[in-house]
């Protein structure tokens, strides 16, 4: 969590455009099985917003719903109450088909079921286009193959997938997703098993993609430092609750983010006005978050 700001600068950003994603009062719960049965864990009303060319990045501890949220947005998962709508379209209504033609989900862990080169894997970005059994067609070799490119990437397609190291395969996933063309890219824990150097390039990256190609990006992250210097908004959520949303500078606070942790943590501003968290190590009591 302490690397310096020289290191993580993301690059300048564009001024947002138009509201692509809205959460409104969406909440869910896990049931235990029976209707009378009390629920296992429930993701209480989140509102929050994401324009176009913005990244937002959810974090809270273990078990604060963060991949309940992301399946909420992805349409996976129906909402108890609320709605997820992206370009005014309830996600949760929309089929198959067109889903994937419109949000790209890279999971956490992505399990290779038999070996397949880099190139084969991202041209299956393309089926969501496809009708029933048939070739990828020139449009989508094109499109793959510019995917690859906007990664840096191209020269890994005759790569097998099990041969790359963690942060080239991530490039692939990521370009997959790309491949997809959609309106919304969600990331569950991108940086997952990177060295620092690779979590960073891989922000600066999704900035880039996310102002470039007007993408909204929602990613679900630990990463308090890389998520002050890389996203726009941030939502804080603890034990199903959101907490508080938006920018970091204004959310990151000490004794919210301690309370939260339950560790002592200071909260530096860098010269940009961007926040920076240090964990000093020592455990504290965690009283007043869910009363």
């Amino acid at each position: 969590m302490s690397a310096p700001h020289d290191v993580l600068e993301a690059p300048a950003r564009r001024a947002p455009g138009e509201v692509r994603l809205s959460v409104e009062q969406a909440s869910y719960a896990y049931g235990a099985g029976g209707e009378r049965a009390a629920p296992l864990f429930t993701l209480g009303a989140t509102s929050f917003q994401v324009r176009q060319r913005e990244v937002v990045a959810v974090l809270g501890p273990n078990a604060s719903g963060k991949s309940t949220l992301l399946r909420l947005l992805a349409g996976a998962a129906k909402p108890l109450s609320g709605r997820v709508l992206l370009d005014g379209f309830e996600t949760v209504a929309l089929d198959p088909r067109t889903r994937a033609q419109r949000i790209a989900v890279v999971q956490q862990e992505t399990p290779l079921l038999f070996p397949v080169r880099a190139w084969e894997y991202v041209i299956q970005g393309r089926h969501p286009y496809g009708r029933g059994l048939r070739f990828e067609t020139p449009e989508d070799v094109a499109i793959a193959e510019n995917a690859m490119a906007q990664l840096g990437a191209t020269h890994l397609a005759e790569r097998p997938m099990h041969q790359i190291s963690g942060g080239e395969k991530q490039r692939i996933i990521l370009a997959r997703a790309l491949a997809q063309q959609p309106l919304l890219l969600l990331l569950d824990e991108p940086t997952l098993h990177l060295d620092l150097g690779a979590q960073v390039e891989l922000l600066r990256q999704l900035r880039r993609l996310a102002e470039e190609n007007r993408y909204a990006v929602v990613i679900v992250t630990h990463e308090l430092n890389l998520a002050a210097e890389f996203a726009d908004q941030v939502v804080l959520l603890h034990h199903g609750k959101c907490l508080r949303v938006g920018p970091p500078a204004e959310v990151y606070r000490t004794e919210l983010l301690e309370q939260l942790y339950g560790t002592q943590i200071e909260v530096e501003t860098g010269a940009r006005g961007v926040p920076r968290v240090i964990v000093r190590g020592r455990a504290i009591s965690t009283p007043g978050l869910d009363s």
